[in-house]
């Protein structure tokens, strides 16, 4: 776990980072501006230093990111190599806004169980994998032995077990549920969940697992995932251009016709008036 000032310094770097690669501006060029930007007391200067020579020499964050775990996360880490993988369509300043919001999160007070279930849903909503992804998460240091181990439980059961009645078995409403149908006293196990994060499992059992995740945002004040910006739908060429181009076409079919003798005037004429 990091100092405070160093989230609160992520969650700048990540922000301007995505904001600066929509503009066009080259990694190197964003990289040397946000190092003077960031706050010379915290860690991040050192830490973007480290990513610009790697990305000197490898052209990727992702492989830079992976050397300094003490910095960054297995997570982050993951998300940035997911962004950089040709074979997906996960882009990367996608993969910076959910950074920047997780850094966000973890600049305040933060729940285990939320970090959990924001890194859960960003791997679902952009289908990551299961498996590497939940490694990933797992090996990030605000877990500890019985997070690793309820983490390990649900990626061997992904797929297989409801994710809503994975979180509500682990919670203090479960608890509570049996003891009431027993009649004993609660167990005196650790939950992982409260019991409004188990309430709130429990009412989406059977449901698509992105209603809970939103549930628990209404009512929990859990960061919402980013989700890609869906450019709207414009011609490709402006309506004048367009109707140009169409009446080029048609005289190009009219030309072709009369070269192969197949011009049939017949069709331009316009019957005469009535009467006439």
């Amino acid at each position: 776990m990091l100092p405070r000032e160093e989230y609160v310094e992520q969650q700048h770097f990540f922000r301007e980072f995505r904001r600066r690669l929509k503009q066009n501006v080259p990694t190197q060029e964003i990289l040397d501006q946000l190092k003077e930007e960031a706050l010379a007391t915290t860690n991040l200067p050192m830490a973007i230093d480290f990513l610009r020579t790697e990305v000197i020499h490898s052209g990727r964050l992702s492989d830079a990111a992976a050397r300094i775990p003490h910095y960054f996360t297995p997570f982050q880490t993951f998300l940035l190599a997911s962004s950089e993988e040709d074979r997906t369509k996960f882009d990367q300043r996608v993969a910076l806004a959910m950074m920047e919001r997780l850094a966000k999160y973890m600049a305040k007070k933060p729940k285990t169980a939320g970090v959990f279930i924001y890194q859960f849903e960003c791997v679902a909503r952009n289908r990551l994998g299961y498996d590497h992804a939940l490694r990933a998460i797992e090996a990030d240091p605000i877990f500890d032995e019985n997070w690793k181990t309820f983490i390990a439980t649900v990626r061997r059961n992904v797929g297989t077990v409801e994710f809503s009645d994975m979180i509500y078995a682990r919670s203090q409403r479960f608890l509570d549920d049996r003891a009431r149908r027993s009649g004993e006293e609660p167990a005196k196990q650790e939950p992982l969940f409260d019991r409004d994060e188990g309430r709130i499992a429990y009412a989406n059992r059977g449901k698509d697992p992105l209603y809970m995740f939103a549930a628990l945002q209404r009512q929990l004040g859990y960061p919402r995932v980013p989700r890609p910006t869906i450019k709207p739908s414009t011609p490709v060429f402006h309506p004048a251009l367009e109707e140009r181009l169409q009446r080029i076409e048609k005289r190009m079919k009219l030309i072709e016709a009369e070269q192969r003798e197949e011009l049939d005037l017949s069709k331009f004429y316009k019957p005469p008036p009535e009467g006439g």
